[in-house]
């Protein structure tokens, strides 16, 4: 009984493993399906490769290289090829592994060798270079290329250490100088481009290290203190959307990283209040745009560029509010902050129009010409300016009522009234006193005339005489001292007597 218990056992342990070994075939089978290919797949793929790469169509054939290496990933030529892909892409940083992978599995493949020995003499790896290019030389003493390059390895390694010197010793243009050379043998190496930035940083040209850290940020896998630089040079020049931007790709790295979030919240902030304070301008809400933009200052008042900025909408929001005198010491000092600011002499001009000091107003737009003379905007104020000077030293009807340029309707007639009483002809005893007082009152007609009616007032204010006969090439007025419509109600065939009853 206990022979049969141990034979059905033995049977059933036997049965198992069958089946366990039928299963490990079939695994065997399937995975050869899914990871193995043919040869005659491989080849399909590499013919593909080649005939797409050829075409240009990189992608397509970086696919089929892709096939080609998981189907064989003991054939170097197969390495070899899709980092000419690679590298057709501009992607030498993915390039450089499988030529590593090809020169491993065929020691003595010297194209590869010397395909990457450009690629780390590009990066600046000077050491690694020269050992690809004399493992060349060695194998094929009369490889033209390979010798060309290792002397360019050896110039490179003399220049790499006299920029290191020059900086040192301080010498930042000469580090620059030597570094142009640099760069130029090494376009791929961070260090380098790095370096020239920080020269550049340092002789105040700004603009120039945003070229070089721009592609460094790409030349290292994660440069994060790349674009924390970028940023904060972006920020400096008062590019704060671009600020936000390049702080934004350092986050992506490292959402933690502490600097870069500690200036992404500070730039944040001042974009906001900057964009809310020009939106508020395009509404015609000038004192809050002026309020936002006095938080602009207190928000960032570290960096120039920020409080002139401010400094000169203000300016600009004063003017468009008709604060003539706030505006004229707001400008004044944004002017003096910031001398070549067209923008800020235009808006302190129209200032000193508002105050009716036309000799000031043209000085400021005559400045602003010098700055930029194809500005159309800056021309024709000029003109206005000059023919509102011109006006001035004429009649100025402004000046007749003892009214403000941005005074309204009501304003205007109530000046008129007063001065109407004051100078009313029938007030005055003696013939030389009447006869002042009769021009003063027209005078003060004509101002009303020309001010309360909307049409002659645009004309006035743009520097035209409505009234004068020589502006108007003789319509629409120019009887005796400019009285409207030829009517002049104290000459001599005129019967009209005003009078004016008191309480």
């Amino acid at each position: 009984m206990l022979f049969n218990m141990e034979s059905k056992r033995r049977k059933g342990l036997n049965g198992v493993l069958s089946s366990l070994s039928l299963l490990c075939v079939v695994l065997d089978l399937q995975l050869d399906g899914v990871l193995g290919a043919t040869h005659v797949e491989i080849e399909h793929h590499l013919e593909m490769g080649r005939k797409l790469l050829a075409a240009g169509q990189l992608a397509e054939a970086l696919s089929h290289y892709h096939s080609a290496v998981e189907g064989d990933s003991k054939n170097y030529l197969t390495y070899y090829k899709r980092a000419a892909v690679f590298l057709a892409m501009g992607k030498s940083k993915s390039a450089l592994p499988d030529l590593t992978r090809a020169i491993q599995l065929k020691p003595d493949f010297l194209a590869a060798r010397l395909q990457r020995g450009n690629i780390l003499l590009k990066q600046g790896n000077t050491e690694e270079a020269r050992e690809d290019f004399q493992a060349v030389l060695e194998g094929s003493p009369e490889q033209g290329e390979a010798r060309d390059q290792l002397l360019r390895t050896e110039e490179l390694e003399e220049l790499q250490e006299e920029a290191h010197s020059a900086h040192v010793r301080g010498d930042y243009h000469a580090t620059v100088t030597v570094l142009d050379r640099v760069i130029e043998l090494s376009p791929w190496d961070p260090d380098s481009r790095e370096l020239r930035a920080e020269c550049y940083i340092r002789l105040g040209d700004p603009r120039k290290a945003i070229q070089d850290l721009t592609p460094a940020t790409r030349l290292r896998n994660d440069n994060r203190a790349a674009f924390l630089r970028l940023s904060t040079l972006h920020y400096e020049l008062g590019e704060h959307q671009e600020a936000l931007s390049q702080v934004r790709e350092c986050l992506k790295l490292d959402q933690d990283d502490k600097e870069c979030f500690s200036h992404y919240k500070q730039v944040k902030k001042l974009s906001k209040q900057l964009d809310s304070a020009e939106e508020l301008i395009s509404e015609d809400r000038y004192q809050e745009a002026i309020e936002k933009y006095e938080s602009v200052m207190k928000t960032e008042p570290n960096v120039p560029f920020y409080t002139n900025k401010a400094k000169e909408r203000i300016c600009f929001c004063l003017v468009k509010n008709k604060r003539a005198h706030e505006a004229v010491d707001a400008c004044t000092e944004a002017h003096q902050r910031d001398p070549r600011n067209v923008n800020v002499l235009r808006d302190r001009a129209e200032a000193y129009i508002l105050s009716q000091d036309y000799e000031k107003a043209v000085e400021d737009y005559q400045e602003a010409r010098e700055f930029d003379e194809e500005n159309q905007e800056i021309r024709e104020g000029l003109e206005r300016a000059q023919k509102l000077l011109k006006l001035s030293r004429k009649r100025d009807y402004y000046k007749i009522l003892g009214v403000d340029r941005s005074a309204n309707k009501q304003e205007i007639i109530k000046a008129y009234r007063k001065l109407a009483q004051q100078w009313h002809p029938d007030n005055f005893q003696s013939e030389a006193e009447k006869k002042e007082a009769e021009k003063k009152f027209i005078d003060i007609a004509s101002a009303k005339e020309v001010l309360t009616d909307p049409e002659m007032r645009q004309k006035f204010d743009a520097g035209e005489d409505p009234l004068d006969p020589e502006t108007q090439q003789g319509g629409g007025g120019g009887g005796a001292h400019g009285w409207p419509f030829d009517f002049n109600p104290f000459g001599s065939g005129g019967s009209f007597h005003f009078k004016f009853h008191y309480n």
